[in-house]
């Protein structure tokens, strides 16, 4: 098993509004020090919109948040869609480092998260979802009236029971990320 890291949409601005959004972003700075430590590539799929919009390259906070660590040679890849395979490379770029699974963690939950991981099974590769490295917005779904921790919860369980042509995903929680042989999560 080849691991690489997916840090997704962790911009900056955004984190901000995520569900314990600074909390996430220290938690997901470990598993980015981890695998610098451990040679394991890190990867980070980074929304890019029209000028004026929310993802507007040039809007301000609109890098990566500090608190996620990131080092040179972290390949930023730019992505124009929720799913971060879409027309830009990824899955390529993983072959090319011999990557068979991916630890994917970031924002938001119930967009880019769930777009990614789906793709990524559909792709070939296998998905270690960090189970408590992943937020939606603060507001949850008001929408559909579930609170952010049950769209966690609900991402969670329907992301690993999913059926994909390629790969699998398993929750591992973040201290567990990178471990040889990490422990699955409990659901």
């Amino acid at each position: 098993m080849t691991r690489a890291v997916l840090v997704i949409d962790m911009h900056e601005f955004l984190v901000d509004g995520l569900w314990r959004g600074a909390e996430l972003a220290r938690r997901v700075g470990g598993i980015v020090g981890r695998a610098h430590r451990a040679g394991v590539p890190v990867l980070v799929p980074h929304q890019v919109g029209p000028p004026g919009g929310l993802c507007d390259p040039d809007r301000r906070g609109r890098g990566v948040s500090p608190l996620i660590g990131l080092e040179e040679g972290d390949r930023t890849v730019p992505k124009r869609a929720t799913d971060s395979f879409w027309e830009t490379g990824l899955a390529d770029a993983l072959r090319s480092l011999g990557a068979d699974t991916l630890v994917v963690t970031g924002a938001a939950t119930d967009y880019c998260i769930d777009a990614t991981v789906r793709s990524a099974a559909s792709h070939g590769f296998d998905v270690d979802l960090v189970a408590d490295g992943h937020a939606p917005m603060a507001a949850g779904d008001p929408d559909s009236g579930l609170t952010a921790e049950q769209v966690i919860a609900h991402h969670n369980t329907v992301l690993t029971r999913a059926v994909h042509p390629g790969g699998t995903a398993r929750l591992v929680h973040a201290v567990d990320a990178l471990r040889p042989g990490g422990a699955a999560a409990e659901r």
